[in-house]
């Protein structure tokens, strides 16, 4: 799938985190790919996270799944909105969704939410601290359009929806089937349905702050640091007044506290790994065996591409010419060679075919299929 006149130079360097864009029906010829009711399906599923949103008036209300098939039958005529959460990772045809828009990073890709709304329906007034592309699937959205929001914004009082307190829209579209409307973070929007079946395919992109970064980081290096590694100032100075804390002092706690977190080789690791951990950690995607390096020989043999699983994550980080390592859902495989060109290819496609490989490709992918990262089962 690509994305026709779409000039991605103009898109990086004028609106991509800048402003929003509205893209008219760009596809060759759009085909919704999910019917309501398979989306109605996936939200009565128990590993599926989904929300089901009712308005009443200006209040909304928000049950949360799985939901049972008999409440899709008691909502009456009120606006009703479903939301399903990562449906990429079990509908081949909406993950290939995502594809048109692999020239963002992966490790920034996130999942695509997909939401079917009743005419009228929708989540009211909100923003959004990511990037976001919305895909019209069915039916017609309005979208309104206003304008930056931070933490110090307003918002009404609600336990499950971030609703602003004050809208004031700025721009406003109808998009039908086929239309997408690009939104970089805090842009205030409010996206209401104009008639039945209005389903939308939300293409998420994950941006880390720098909170998160820093807890997440220090945790992960304080796990590995000894207890007895502690401050110590041998041939201690006498001082003139015992309650200063000396600049000298200062210098040894701030080493002390810093110098680990400054390991640039151990933050390229972990991060890899922590960047390609899968949402959703509980889903085992194994095969029932390991898959043998003869196995994988077999299947390439066949004529079998090496297909990635929609639920993984593949990211890498160089580590030379002609060295890398690849992270796949929260493993490293340190890769060189052939091995390394074969790890770049799998991150830069969904569909690898693989012809002659080396012992290091076969173990890899055979590595890779073992943990139901990657599949050579066309029925996969």
């Amino acid at each position: 799938m690509t994305l026709a006149d779409f000039d991605i130079d103009l898109f990086l360097r004028e609106y991509w985190q800048r402003k929003p864009l509205l893209i008219r029906n760009p596809w060759a010829e759009w085909v919704n790919p999910l019917e309501p009711d398979d989306l109605a399906g996936l939200a009565c599923e128990e590993e599926v996270e989904s929300r089901l949103i009712t308005q009443a008036g200006t209040d909304w209300a928000v049950e949360h799944g799985p939901l049972h098939e008999a409440r899709f039958g008691e909502l009456g005529d009120a606006p009703w909105t479903l939301l399903v959460q990562a449906v990429d990772h079990y509908v081949a045809e909406v993950a290939a969704l995502m594809a048109p828009f692999r020239f963002i990073p992966n490790w920034r890709m996130d999942d695509v939410m997909v939401s079917y709304a009743t005419d009228g329906g929708g989540v009211g007034p909100h923003f959004d601290q990511y990037d976001v592309f919305l895909i019209q699937g069915a039916g017609k959205r309005r979208w309104q359009i206003g304008g930056l929001c931070d933490e110090a914004t307003p918002l009404r009082p609600h336990d499950d929806l971030r609703l602003l307190a004050d809208f004031v829209p700025t721009q406003e579209w109808v998009l039908e089937p086929g239309d997408i409307l690009y939104l970089p973070p805090g842009i205030a929007h409010d996206g209401v349905a104009v008639g039945p079946d209005c389903m939308t395919y939300s293409i998420g992109f994950r941006a880390p702050s720098q909170r998160d970064l820093i807890e997440d980081w220090s945790a992960h290096v304080a796990e590995g640091l000894a207890e007895d590694d502690r401050y110590a100032d041998p041939g201690l100075p006498l001082q003139t007044n015992p309650g200063e804390i000396t600049a000298e002092a200062l210098a040894r706690l701030h080493d002390l506290a810093t110098q680990a977190l400054a390991d640039r080789a151990g933050f390229a690791r972990w991060f890899g790994q922590a960047s390609s951990t899968p949402k959703y950690p509980q889903a085992d995607w194994r095969p029932e065996a390991p898959v043998l390096a003869e196995d994988v020989q077999d299947a390439l043999n066949d004529g079998l591409p090496v297909r990635r699983n929609p639920a993984s994550r593949f990211v890498f980080v160089r580590d030379g010419a002609d060295a890398l390592t690849l992270f796949v859902d929260g493993e490293a495989f340190a890769c060189t060679g052939e091995a390394a060109r074969f790890a770049e290819q799998l991150c830069a496609g969904d569909d690898v075919p693989v012809k002659t490989p080396d012992a290091a490709v076969l173990a890899l992918i055979a590595a890779l299929a073992s943990q139901g990262s990657v599949t050579l089962d066309p029925e996969d």
